[in-house]
């Protein structure tokens, strides 16, 4: 974790619900969420609403994989009586705070997000944008203000996310002449963006680069085996370059033991290590973290309707929270009433 926090705090947080979590959400975020719900009020968001806004084609897919990510959620370790789980679409409150936020925010400012831009470059939208996907921002700053968040753990890439989170945030409360709303903090790990197994994007369900939550051992070692790693790193005796090695940034994310990995990279750089010895280890870690996860996966996958509860649950409780945070912000606006 980046930087240590001080109770009291509420987070909010989520994922879209367009397919199962990988290494890359549980290093991005994921982990930060299981250890701080010991702490801290956390609200999980199954955003199956923003989904819809590059998969409206396909509307089962995303309805399809709200339990795929919820058995994700709970298979890594998200307590429900810690954490509220609650579905995106069944919270009308954070629709009609869309609409009220995307007047508190410019065209120009929604196309300048330097996330949203690359989403666009990598989905090849151009200029044939759905509008529910440039107006991401402002959903998100309903989300997050909806629940009065003040810390939100996400990677490195959506913290652009919550700058404008807090742009929105000022405009209304300066405009409404008190502070009604928090701004939020990004909590970023130090890992960042983790990226595909190819080093050369993200990782990604989209770009078959992903390693998944639910892997099996095989499919473990097929993606480690097809890692980046240096190419000029020809025999074992030559030098290695450690920067932009993905396995070793796989092992900087999650292998424990620290003081081992730096004796793995001197060797490495120094020559006499070769890449077949390092990925030997970065499968025996990642085993190690998937395995346990996948087993308690297929356990709660075994019964739905333990799964379903924890969702009525958690977004009953959410109802009253976001409902109540909209019915401020009508009585401060001075929003007509009948």
């Amino acid at each position: 974790m980046s930087s240590q926090v001080n109770p009291p705090a509420v987070i909010l947080t989520g994922d879209r619900t367009t397919g199962p979590l990988h290494l890359g959400h549980y290093a991005g975020s994921l982990r930060n969420r299981v250890a701080l719900q010991h702490r801290h009020q956390q609200y999980l968001l199954l955003a199956d609403t923003q989904a819809l806004t590059d998969n409206a084609g396909d509307p089962g897919k995303v309805a399809r994989n709200v339990m795929e990510v919820a058995l994700d959620y709970l298979a890594a370790g998200i307590d429900p009586d810690l954490s509220t789980i609650c579905v995106q679409s069944a919270l009308p409150a954070l629709a009609e705070l869309t609409m009220i936020y995307l007047n508190f925010v410019t065209l120009a400012r929604l196309e300048r997000n330097p996330t949203v831009r690359d989403e666009i470059r990598s989905r090849g939208f151009d200029r044939d944008i759905p509008a529910g996907f440039l107006c991401y921002p402002a959903a998100q700053a309903a989300d997050i203000t909806a629940f009065k968040a003040t810390l939100v753990p996400v990677g490195d890439d959506q913290a652009p996310m919550i700058e404008q989170t807090n742009e929105i945030v000022r405009r209304i409360n300066r405009q409404i002449g008190h502070d009604l709303l928090p701004e939020a903090r990004a909590l970023i790990p130090d890992v960042g963006r983790l990226p595909g197994v190819d080093g050369k994007a993200k990782m990604s369900k989209s770009q078959g680069n992903a390693i998944a939550l639910s892997s099996s051992d095989a499919a473990i070692e097929d993606a480690v085996r097809r890692m980046y790693t240096d190419p000029d790193h020809l025999r074992v005796s030559d030098p290695g370059r450690v920067e932009g090695n993905v396995v070793f940034t796989y092992l900087d994310a999650f292998d424990d033991e620290r003081a081992a990995v730096a004796d793995l990279k001197a060797h490495y750089r120094r020559g006499g290590l070769g890449d077949q010895t390092v990925k030997r280890r970065l499968e025996t870690v990642l085993k190690s973290l998937v395995g346990p996860i996948r087993e308690r996966r297929a356990a709660l996958a075994r019964d739905p309707d333990f799964v379903r509860d924890v969702l009525r649950s958690g977004t009953a409780r959410a109802q009253v929270l976001t409902e109540a945070t909209k019915a401020e912000l009508h009585a401060a606006l001075g929003l007509f009433e009948l």
